[in-house]
Parts: C-alpha cells; structure tokens; sequence
C-alpha cells in the first residue's frame, strides 16, 4: 500500500483513516485511501527529557480528539496539537514507573490510558526482565496496574468493545495474554488468552473477539481465538517487507487488515537511510473490534 518510512509501529484506524508511527523518523503519520501520507504529529523538533531520544510508539485520541502519544525513551505520554507544526507536552509522567521503554497504548472511550513497557533497553541488548502495565487516568495521573507485574515484555495491547476485557502480547512469552477490566480500571484475573509459539508484537481484535497479532520473526500475522486456535494467517514476502511488526483492522468496513513492516530496528540512522519501513494490507472476512478512540 505504501512505503519510503523508517520503522512503521503502533497502527490504529481512527476517524476513517489508518494511523501509524514512524518511529525513527519522529513522527505520527495518518494515510488516505491511496496511501498518501500526512504528518499529524512531528516531534523532530523536541528536546527529549533527560536527554532521550525522542522515538514515538503508540498513540490514541482522547474524548475532546486530542491526540496522545508515546515517546518510548523519555518514557512519558504526550498531548500533540495535530499538524506539522503541532506542540507536545508532557500529559503522564512515567519515569518513576516504567523500568525501561514504554511502548504500546490503547485509550478507552472515557479517556483512561493502558500503557505496556518492555521492561529492559531491548536497543541496549539488555535481558527481558518482568514488567507491568501502567494506567493513565484521564488528566495524567499514572500508577501501575496491580497484578500485571510478571508480564514478560507487555507489548501490543487492545480493549474488547464493551471495555470489559483487556488482552496484551507478552513478547517474550510467546502467548497472548487477558485481563478482566473494573469500573475503576483495574485489572484482574489474568489468564492466557492464547499460546503463539512465536513472539507476538502489535495487535488487534475483532467483532467475533478473536485477536490478529503479528509475527516479526516469520513475518506473518495470525488471527487467534481466545483458547488458542489459530483461525486465519496472512504473510508478507520477507525480501521485501522485513518483518511484520504490528497490525490493526481498519477501511470503511473495517475489513482491511492493515500490517506494519520493518527492516531494520536496532540501528535509527539506518532505519531512516534505508526508508524500507512499509504498510500491507489484505482483505480478511470478519470486521474489527474493540474500541478505537
């Protein structure tokens, strides 16, 4: 559908178009149905807290259609102004909280944020270490979510339609794994949501509650039941798209499956040279889910 980026992550579809983050390039970018980019959010010009870089991750839009956006190494959630020339302020403070980079994020209708964390420096060839998800109330008050501290590399995350029902993927785990939602956001009673067999990166659910997770090191995305069974599977050709880093439903019926890919991670300055970060899409038969902020 598209390509030129540096490492695509984080899609949503919001308000009829696809939304990603081209991380190294510093920015949101949302594309229209030819697949025309438009920047929504730069933070190229942002002086990282503590000297970080400035890498954005998941992002979600609050009630009022403010843009939300995480910047991995400073480990903050920003408020954007959309545009170009859009500003960013820090909306939660998560330095205290988060043991390594933050990553992925869903918001919920009422403007309450889940944020994962990878719980190490994955780019600082560091080990994976235990972590917990971390709540954002709406107005940026953080804390850690109780009951989430042994998941393995929280990475894509996504929330059933009704808001009952959160389910992330545990990289380094291999499986996807739910958590019952409370009125006051809290999260309990953890169980596997589905054994991958594989690291699962960014993901999705759909209207039959079954999750489409993708698959960076085969280069795939499966669609997953909830028990595991594995229902539906899509690939890219690895020559050209690299790895599948994450995906989401989106198009007018919300049967477009639209899945990020990579090639080089590790190393921004080559990310960026190489501008071989791309978007596929694929038509699949069951519709999104889950909320969409």
């Amino acid at each position: 559908m598209a390509g030129g980026f540096s490492w695509p992550e984080c899609p949503r579809w919001h308000a009829g178009r696809f939304h990603f983050s081209d991380m190294y390039n510093h920015r949101v970018v949302a594309l229209d149905a030819a697949g025309r980019p438009e920047t929504v959010a730069d933070l190229s010009e942002r002086d990282g807290l503590d000297g970080a870089e400035v890498v954005p991750a998941g992002s979600g839009h609050l009630p009022d259609g403010r843009l939300l956006v995480v910047s991995m190494f400073e480990k903050v959630v920003l408020v954007v102004t959309e545009g170009a020339d859009g500003k960013a302020e820090v909306y939660a403070d998560l330095r205290d909280l988060a043991a390594g980079p933050v990553n992925d994020m869903v918001v919920t209708a009422s403007g309450r944020a889940y944020v994962t964390q990878l719980g190490f420096d994955l780019w600082a060839r560091e080990q994976p270490a235990p972590s917990p998800l971390l709540i954002v109330e709406s107005g940026g008050a953080a804390r850690v979510a109780t009951g989430t501290e042994h998941l393995m590399g929280a990475n894509g995350i996504a929330l059933t339609e009704d808001g009952r029902t959160l389910v992330t993927a545990e990289a380094f785990a291999n499986r996807l794994t739910a958590f019952d939602v409370g009125t006051d956001g809290e999260l309990s009673g953890g169980r596997v949501f589905a054994d991958i067999g594989d690291l699962p990166d960014g993901m999705c659910l759909d209207a039959e509650g079954a999750a489409w997770t993708a698959l960076p090191v085969t280069g795939r995305a499966i669609r997953v039941a909830d028990g595991g069974q594995v229902l539906a599977e899509v690939t890219v050709p690895r020559s050209e798209a690299g790895s599948s880093t994450a995906c989401v439903l989106g198009g007018d019926d919300r049967r477009t499956l639209f899945l990020a890919c990579g090639v080089e991670v590790f190393d921004f300055q080559r990310s960026r040279d190489g501008a071989q970060g791309s978007i596929w899409q694929a038509r699949v038969q069951v519709p999104g889910g889950g909320t969409r902020p």
